[in-house]
């Protein structure tokens, strides 16, 4: 499949919004509790990030996944930039995920940030965490029961960083 890495344009959101709501809704992995609607979407992704970008299968033009990227934190920390990223069920492990996440790289460089940070990747989010530890993320330590799963269990959660 032919992927592109792009910004994402107003006329993505409603197939970006069933993807965010998907993993929002699976309640394993985010920590959204509550679904996007439309208008919010359209705020979050347009207005709220420094980048949103996706995935679109060139061929047909669908929207496979995206990424949000914005500063983790304000000030004397500004430096430090945070992404979420998020692939549609049906095309998850075609390493899609990876091409997210390296473009996320890029474009935190290009925007100016020194490190990339991710604060609560949950412990049993396998896949991810392989990905960052192959691309070169470290991982910080456990935050014991820091993320309440769908089910109403504590689960880990591992922070990781990235200098830029």
């Amino acid at each position: 499949m032919d992927i592109l890495i792009r910004e994402h344009t107003e006329n993505d959101i409603e197939q970006m919004l069933a993807i965010w709501n998907e993993v929002v809704d699976d309640g394993i992995a985010f920590p959204q509790v509550e679904p996007l609607t439309m208008r919010e979407a359209v705020n979050f992704f347009s207005h709220e990030q420094s980048f949103t970008g996706v995935a679109e299968n060139k061929n047909t033009g669908k929207i496979l996944g995206l990424y949000i990227l914005h500063p983790n934190n304000v000030g004397r920390c500004g430096h430090i930039s945070n992404a979420s990223y998020a692939v549609n069920s049906a095309y998850r492990g075609q390493r899609i995920g990876e091409k997210l996440v390296r473009h996320s790289i890029e474009k935190s460089r290009e925007l100016g940030f020194r490190l990339l940070q991710f604060n609560a990747v949950v412990r049993t989010n396998y896949g991810a965490i392989s990905l960052y530890e192959k691309l070169g993320f470290v991982r910080l330590g456990i935050i014991p029961g820091g993320f309440l799963m769908k089910d109403g269990r504590y689960e880990d959660i591992l922070p990781f960083y990235r200098i830029l």
